[in-house]
C-alpha cells in the first residue's frame, strides 16, 4: 500500500497523514520501549521528519536515555497516546508509532532490537534480523 498513510491517535484529537514511504520499521524489545508500551516490546517507524503532516494540540516528554541522548514523545494530551518521537541524535527524522495508523495491515518490523532485554516469549518472525542492542 503506497503513502499516503494516515493515523492518530485513540480520542482523534490529534491527525496526521504521513506522506512518503517509512525508511525502516523496528520492534524495540529494550525495557523504556516495554514501559512505554505497557507491552512486551515497542514498535517504532522511522519516517522523514518532512513527510508527517500533524493536525491538532499534542504534548511532549523528553526523557535521557542510557546513553545519554535525548528521546522527545509527542502524544495526545486528551487521551495519552504517544503519535511519534523525536530522536535528538539523529537529524531529519521522526519516529512514528505504527500503531497508530488508520491501516496497519502492511507493517511490518525489519529488525527486532534490544533482544538481550527482550521477553523469551517473543519469537523472532523469519526474514526479521535480531539484534542484542541497537545495532
Amino acid at each position: 500500500m503506497p503513502a499516503p498513510y494516515t493515523g492518530g491517535c485513540q480520542c482523534g484529537s490529534v491527525r496526521y497523514v504521513l506522506a512518503a514511504e517509512p525508511v525502516r520499521t523496528v520492534a524495540c524489545h529494550c525495557k523504556e520501549c516495554q514501559r512505554q508500551s505497557g507491552s512486551a516490546f515497542g514498535m517504532s517507524m522511522i519516517v522523514p521528519e518532512k513527510s508527517l503532516t500533524v493536525t491538532g494540540s499534542t504534548k511532549r516528554f523528553t526523557r535521557i536515555a542510557d546513553n545519554g541522548n535525548q528521546n522527545t514523545g509527542v502524544f495526545c494530551p486528551e487521551c495519552g497516546v504517544r503519535i511519534y518521537q523525536i530522536p535528538q541524535y539523529i537529524k531529519d527524522v521522526l519516529v512514528l508509532k505504527p500503531g497508530t495508523l488508520d491501516d496497519t495491515s502492511w507493517v511490518r518490523p525489519n529488525y527486532f532490537v534490544w533482544m538481550k532485554s527482550g521477553q523469551g516469549w517473543v519469537p523472532v518472525p523469519e526474514g526479521v534480523k535480531a539484534l542484542d542492542g541497537q545495532t
